[in-house]
């Protein structure tokens, strides 16, 4: 029967923060993006065990009003971490204003276009600290491509994305930090839905497949391995074409 250790998992994921960052980047720091929801405060809170909170920087980064920014705030005061706030509204506007009429903007590209600006945001956060970036994104929404391509499925090194989102919580409670942290749902900052409520099926059922392989109904398997096989090419290294051997 499937049994996740959380304490063993935690702190072998802190020997290879420090492990990485030895050989990547001795002395740098590590930054990340803040949402104040598990991923980015699991990450941030396996970050300090590592490095220590001195080594550690958040970056808030609303698009506009954000109406749960103090999730964020409250995270980076809970763990004593530096925290810079990047608003993001005007960089969005202006890549909209700049396009103009010369083409429509898709609704899917409203939804991808935040979250690299934001990612580019945090590069140039960290660029500007001496930092390498985290990737905050977990097992369960990079198995069925929930992850923006160059915007929040980028990073310099990924401390959670072997880890289902029970896994994650799992760890985040072992860490010790606040229920509100580990249990806040996942809002896609546009159009005020869930992660669940996107994707159509729950993060639990899709863990339980993940894990333990036990189906879903048809419907939900079906639109699982669906998205799992169309959005494969995200994990991987962009393809290269070869003339030479070497």
């Amino acid at each position: 029967m499937y049994k996740f250790d959380a304490k063993d998992a935690a702190e072998k994921c802190v020997c290879w923060i420090r492990e990485w960052f030895e050989q990547n980047g001795k002395g740098c720091n590590a930054v990340l993006g803040i949402s104040g929801g598990k991923d980015s405060s699991i990450t941030a809170a396996l970050c300090v065990k590592a490095l220590g909170k001195e080594r550690v920087i958040g970056v808030m980064m609303p698009q506009g009003e954000q109406f749960d920014i103090d999730y964020s705030k409250d995270l980076c005061d809970f763990l004593d971490i530096k925290r810079f706030t990047v608003n993001i509204k005007e960089a969005v506007d202006g890549i909209y204003s700049a396009i103009g009429d010369s083409f429509e903007v898709t609704q899917q590209t409203r939804f991808n276009l935040p979250a690299r600006i934001r990612m580019a945001a945090v590069y140039a956060v960290s660029q500007s600290n001496n930092g390498r970036v985290a990737n905050t994104c977990n097992y369960s929404e990079d198995y069925v491509g929930y992850a923006t391509r160059y915007g929040d499925g980028a990073g310099d090194f990924s401390p959670i994305s072997c880890f289902t989102v029970a896994e994650v919580k799992a760890i985040g409670r072992y860490l010790g930090l606040p229920e509100k942290f580990i249990e806040k749902p996942p809002i896609d900052g546009l159009c005020g839905k869930t992660d669940e409520d996107n994707l159509g099926f729950t993060y639990d059922t899709l863990d339980k497949y993940i894990r333990e392989g036990i189906e879903p109904d048809a419907e939900t398997k079906k639109k699982i391995d669906h998205m799992r096989e169309i959005s494969k090419f995200k994990l991987e290294y962009m393809p290269c074409f070869k003339y030479f051997d070497n």
